[in-house]
């Protein structure tokens, strides 16, 4: 039987980058077979080229043993290729079904100028049902979770008949309940005969659904593995070539004074509604203070009122000493805060700018200026230049390649890089690991590790339970934006904090 995707000797080239070296996949039908590599690997190119959003220099690829020249994403989707991109391709004024049908609208019999959007909308309905997405064909993007967007993605493959499936890094906005429930979808495709091309980090996704994984390096094949047989150390050890530690190592901690003082603060969103309520916490330096919670519980609400994005309604907020209730953001940056925020597209940096750019948009006013106001491009390179050694950043240009061109992993390395140089006292970490590669989040974990040694105060927010119970010192549960506990970190654990999550209040620590 022949493959169902062959792709032989793909050589994909950049200027100053060489995304794709040589590359062969083989995918046997109806299997899930992930692309595992670090960020920057060419994982992403690779399924691109099979896409037909990119052209490869060299190499073929055959569909069902056929040899195709695929010149655009409608050549793919003729050939019953569909791809759920990392970034959602999605109209937010749009119905899901206005969506589902941009491009192949079909028409009314014997008006071939109206839509038919009736019986497409009854088709997206069987199509919704019969997968367990519960999605509404009539509600507009902008109204559904991040979730409910990402099944939009996938049923707009399986309108078009897709039966080659590609999903590049589906889970890396998700929270762990939504990656169970993407699971069980992958699986679903598969019993129905569906060929899954998986590209994803998370090494515990891989072996929950995966059969075969291809690894790359560096844009470099590596080796091609049967999931059930290789460990989750076997498969980190081939994909950043060294063995990786999973367990965080850090000494006890050594807090000194009071940096960061909230004192009953309660935050409203955008429409008003109060997200965070009568919130208490002290953050020390030299400790990490974890925020744990279900997503939507106020983690977002209070990450922005404490960076200044939305205004705190209640309550103060001290930082050294200082009242910054009421301060700019900058005054904030200027008085010891820093950064890595949840949304790093949104809140992290600028896409068209450079990652010299970059690095000195929060203090170029200062350091980076010369009296006139005119930017010292040679001393912000020069910082540049050196962090991109010192935080391993890959990038095709040097310190002149846009950000917005890099991939997600070397993006966040260019943010945490920058607020870190900034030597803040106070600094926030919000979901810092999240759609990174092993080798990528082991990395991130030691810098966060050796800020508090230096006497950081430092604060983490994120939805990954083992991440917050490995690094922090004090773990503070929220739920429904109220604080129901502080615990030391080394004497609770997941079921503890489950219930805190959950709702149950106790303070103690």
């Amino acid at each position: 039987m022949p493959y169902a995707v062959e792709m032989l000797g793909i050589t994909k080239v950049f200027p100053g980058i060489r995304a794709n070296d040589n590359v062969t996949l083989r995918v046997e039908k109806g299997e899930v077979h992930a692309l595992l590599g670090e960020n920057g690997a060419g994982k992403s190119t690779l399924m691109s080229v099979l896409f037909g959003s990119y052209q490869p220099d060299s190499g073929i690829i055959k569909i069902n043993g056929k040899v195709h020249k695929i010149n655009s994403a409608l050549e793919s989707t003729a050939l019953g290729i569909g791809m759920v991109h990392q970034h959602f391709k999605l109209v937010n004024n749009y119905t899901v079904t206005e969506n589902i049908i941009l491009g192949i609208e079909p028409r009314s019999k014997g008006f071939p100028l109206i839509v038919d959007s009736k019986n497409a909308s009854e088709r997206i309905l069987k199509l919704s049902n019969k997968y367990g997405f519960n999605v509404n064909p009539n509600e507009k993007i902008e109204n559904l979770t991040v979730c409910q967007q990402q099944k939009v993605e996938i049923l707009k493959v399986l309108y078009r008949n897709a039966d080659i499936i590609i999903l590049d890094e589906p889970s890396a906005v998700l929270t762990p309940q939504e990656i169970d429930e993407l699971m069980d979808i992958i699986l679903r495709l598969k019993k129905e005969g569906k060929t899954i091309l998986l590209i994803t980090h998370k090494l515990k996704e891989i072996k929950a659904v995966a059969d075969k994984c291809t690894i790359l390096r560096r844009g470099k094949f590596i080796e091609c593995v049967d999931v059930h047989k290789t460990s989750e150390d076997k498969l980190a050890s081939l994909m950043v070539g060294r063995a990786v530690k999973f367990d965080v190592d850090k000494g006890a901690s050594k807090p000194g004074k009071n940096v960061l003082s909230l004192k009953s603060i309660s935050i409203k969103n955008d429409l008003g509604e109060e997200k965070v309520s009568d919130f208490t916490l002290d953050i020390r330096e030299g400790e990490i203070v974890g925020i744990a919670g279900v997503d939507g519980n106020g983690q977002s609400e209070l990450l922005q009122g404490m960076m200044g994005l939305l205004p705190i309604s209640k309550g103060k907020m001290f930082l050294d000493g200082k009242d910054v209730t009421n301060a700019t953001i900058r005054e904030r940056i200027e008085n010891g805060l820093g950064c890595v925020p949840e949304d790093r597209k949104k809140h992290g940096f600028v896409s068209e700018f450079s990652i010299a750019e970059n690095f000195v948009i929060k203090d170029y006013y200062k350091n980076y200026s010369d009296r006139f106001s005119i930017l010292n491009r040679s001393k912000a390179e020069n910082l540049s230049e050196k962090l991109i050694r010192d935080f391993d950043i890959r990038c095709a240009n040097g310190s002149s390649s846009l950000v917005g061109s890099m991939s997600g992993g070397n993006q966040q390395k260019v943010i945490i890089a920058r607020e870190i140089v900034l030597e803040p006292k106070f600094l926030i970490f919000a979901q810092p690991t999240r759609g990174l590669d092993v080798g990528a989040i082991e990395g991130i974990r030691k810098k966060i590790i050796s800020e508090r040694d230096k006497g950081v105060a430092v604060l983490l927010i994120s939805f990954e339970l083992s991440e917050i119970m490995n690094l922090c010192d004090r773990i503070a549960v929220i739920s429904h934006g109220r604080l129901t506990g502080i615990l030391k970190a080394e004497d609770t654990n997941e079921t503890e904090i489950g219930l805190l999550m959950a709702g149950k209040t106790k303070l103690n620590a």
